[in-house]
């Protein structure tokens, strides 16, 4: 597996998220213990339904795991270069106003409803950029322009 970069807080998120699983794991193996002790395996839906929530519980830890191990941490500078951990903001061609995005790795981007992740189009596009520049965003529906109206260090990066 190739390494990617997550920024601080993705990390940290990740952390956090394992260490949650992990203490909802004994709960879920002592229910799949409790509906084994009932009886017949084959026909006891709560058995089959807690053994599945276990082994859902479990893949997550170890995907979440494999991300910690993979992910390089970047640490973000405070100038007006699109990097991850800056929150930058982006003038549509069509907007009057300006829209709001947390750039960040790729593993980290459903951890918010406004980060968008350097592997997308349009991040890919925005990084590496300054403030004031246009950058044509090369979309499965066409291409359309952006300009980076502002960056700034994401609040609260580690």
């Amino acid at each position: 597996m190739d390494y990617f970069d997550i920024t601080p807080n993705g990390m940290h998120h990740l952390h956090t998220e394992i260490e949650r699983l992990k203490a909802a794991r004994p709960a879920l193996i002592a229910r799949v213990a409790a509906a084994a002790a009932l009886g017949d395996r084959s026909e006891n839906a709560e058995y089959t339904e807690s053994k599945r929530e276990l082994r859902h519980l479990e893949s997550q830890m170890r995907y979440m795991d494999k991300q910690t191990r993979y992910g390089e941490v970047v640490t973000p500078v405070d100038d007006d270069e699109a990097t991850l951990g800056k929150t930058v903001e982006l003038l549509f061609d069509d907007d009057e106003e300006p829209e709001t995005y947390q750039l960040v790795g790729p593993a980290e981007a459903d951890f918010a409803p406004n980060n968008l992740t350097s592997a997308s189009p349009l991040g890919q596009a925005i990084l590496h950029h300054h403030v004031g520049d246009s950058c044509t965003v090369a979309a499965p529906n066409g291409e359309y322009v952006v300009k980076l109206v502002a960056v700034r260090l994401t609040p609260g990066m580690l």
